[in-house]
Order: structure tokens, then sequence, then C-alpha cells
């Protein structure tokens, strides 16, 4: 190859890499700004994105998620909670139906309880949790999960049809500075990335 031709493809590879970093960079300043937010309002079901159980225990982060979805739902703005996730290594049980336990035992009725326990990653739960709400007629929900997860599960929800308000759960001040916090986005925004062209994450 000339080098003529080499420059040419250098110059080319910096500014796609310019690009991407560009965009990375905007697309987490959305995903922070919308982890700020609660959107709750009135909706048909509330989806509460699965995370670690410790043998048939919550795990503190999934117990605050399920806490924040009780208190909505106690607070009326939607008839149904969804629990999501899968075994995640456990032979024995699965972040929905912990979840689905965890609700049971403190007083919400087991038909007002909707259960997804397959799902292996967040794309393969919500695609999971959509097909759930079409089943039972469900047209818009409230996600529960941690700030930076909100932003791209609401996209990949809204890209099946569904209205979406993010209602993150509430986390101690010291998990939302510092650099571990923009990586957090970061790694978001990547993952987005890869989902929007077909690779699940």
């Amino acid at each position: 190859m000339k080098r003529s031709n080499l420059i040419g493809v250098g110059i080319l590879s910096l500014v796609v890499a310019a690009w991407a970093v560009t965009r990375v960079q905007a697309i987490s300043h959305e995903i922070e700004q919308q982890a700020l937010v609660d959107e709750a309002a009135p909706a048909d079901v509330i989806i509460v994105l699965g995370a670690a159980e410790y043998s048939g225990r919550p795990s503190p982060v999934l117990e605050a998620r399920l806490n924040h979805a009780l208190y909505l739902y106690l607070g009326g703005l939607a008839p149904r909670i969804l629990t999501t996730g899968g075994a995640g290594g456990d032979p024995t049980f699965t972040e929905g139906g912990v979840s689905q336990n965890y609700l049971s035992r403190h007083g919400v009725p087991g038909e007002a309880i909707l259960v997804e326990s397959e799902g292996e990653s967040t794309v393969h739960s919500i695609a999971a949790s959509a097909e759930i709400m079409r089943r039972f007629g469900l047209k818009s929900c409230i996600v529960v999960s941690d700030g930076y997860h909100i932003f791209r599960v609401k996209k990949m929800l809204e890209d099946r049809g569904f209205k979406v308000f993010g209602s993150p759960r509430p986390e101690e001040r010291k998990r939302t500075e510092g650099w571990t916090r923009q990586w957090t986005f970061v790694r978001q925004a990547l993952a987005y990335g890869l989902w929007r062209i077909g690779i699940p994450v």
C-alpha cells in the first residue's frame, strides 16, 4: 500500500475513533441525566430488574429495588409488579422467583405478581418481559432499577412500543460520586451501543 494511502487510512481511523468517543460521551451524559429523574406515573405494571440473590434471599441491591417497587405499588401507581431475572449460576433459585417470594411476604397478593425467571441478561429479561406484557394486554410500565440502568431498559421497551416511566431506586450518596460512577455510565453507553447493532449484553 502506498504511503499516501496509509496516511489516508490512518486519518480516517482517527476520525472514526473521535466520532465514537464523542458519541459514547453524549450517550453517557443522557444516561446520567436519566438516572437523576424519577418519572413514576400511573401505569399498567411495575417492572423490577433483577439483581443478585443469596440462597433465596435478595441481595441488598435487589432488596432496595423491591422496596422501591413496593412503595410505588402501595401508592397505587400500578396494579401489578413484574419481577425479572434468571438463575444467575444458582441451580435452586432465580432472581425473579426470589423477588416474587419477597413481595408475597410483604403483602402483595399472588395475582398481582408476574414473574420472568429465565433471563440471563438485561436484553433477555426485557424481551421476555415484553412478551408477558403483551400476553396480559399491558401497554405501560414503570421500570425500577439502579439509576444507571434505566436509560437502556427504557429504550429497549420503547422500541417494542410500550409507554415507559423510569423510577430509580434510592441510592446512598457515596455510591453516586466519583470516577467509578462515571465509568458505570460509560459501560452502559457501550452496552446500549452494542444492543443497537444487535449484540445482546
